[in-house]
């Protein structure tokens, strides 16, 4: 299997092989949604907002009257929800924990998922090589013109170049993602993905 190999100048330079476990693998749409549904939980911080139950108020140990013959209701505590300075019933509290987990094995294959969906619909290419001397966004930008894309780029590669990562800042509609860090929600969310050429293979012994 097969896709197209782009040049810097934004031509056509032929084909580049691919790994057909990884972008064709059978798409099974159930465990995308359930392996989204985990990264998108996992990424939540939960509340800022804090308040103290009747249980967390300093206070309130000793029982504000005897239980019978006051006329008055039967109360336990002075930190009750209904007393001033009291407990806050139902209130926001910032402990709730909303991590969900998922098998590596079932990661990875919602992710081989998702390439292959993203193969499929011709979405995917790949760049030789971006060589930069100092941070150009009008010479990405040129290069997206050239390229097939039409709205958002995501961009894999292998390692860290700051020059690159700095062209590509400034555009909205692209992100750059090592390869290691590649995940669901990004491949689903930006419409083209292009590997360097060298990602390809670094994929292949990180998934594989």
């Amino acid at each position: 299997m097969k896709i197209d190999l782009y040049k810097q100048s934004g031509e056509k330079k032929g084909t580049v092989e691919i790994n057909e476990v990884i972008f064709n693998s059978p798409i099974n749409d159930e465990l995308m949604r359930l392996a989204m549904i985990r990264q998108l939980s996992n990424a939540r911080s939960g509340s800022i907002a804090h308040t103290k139950t009747r249980a967390d108020v300093r206070g309130g140990g000793k029982k504000p009257w005897r239980q019978k013959g006051t006329g008055r209701a039967r109360f336990g505590s002075t930190r009750n929800p209904i007393w001033r300075s009291g407990g806050i019933a139902f209130g926001p509290r910032n402990n709730r924990n909303y991590d969900k987990a998922m098998t590596k094995k079932a990661r990875r294959l919602a992710l081989f998922s998702a390439l292959s969906q993203k193969n499929a619909e011709k979405q995917i290419f790949a760049l030789d090589s971006f060589k930069i001397s100092a941070p150009k966004t009008k010479e990405f930008i040129s290069f997206m013109d050239k390229a097939p894309v039409e709205r958002s780029l995501l961009i894999v590669v292998t390692k860290k170049d700051s020059n690159f990562e700095k062209s590509i800042n400034n555009i909205p509609n692209a992100k750059v993602i090592m390869v290691n860090y590649l995940n669901l929600h990004d491949i689903l969310k930006y419409e083209k993905v292009m590997f360097m050429e060298d990602a390809l293979k670094k994929a292949e012994e990180l998934f594989l």
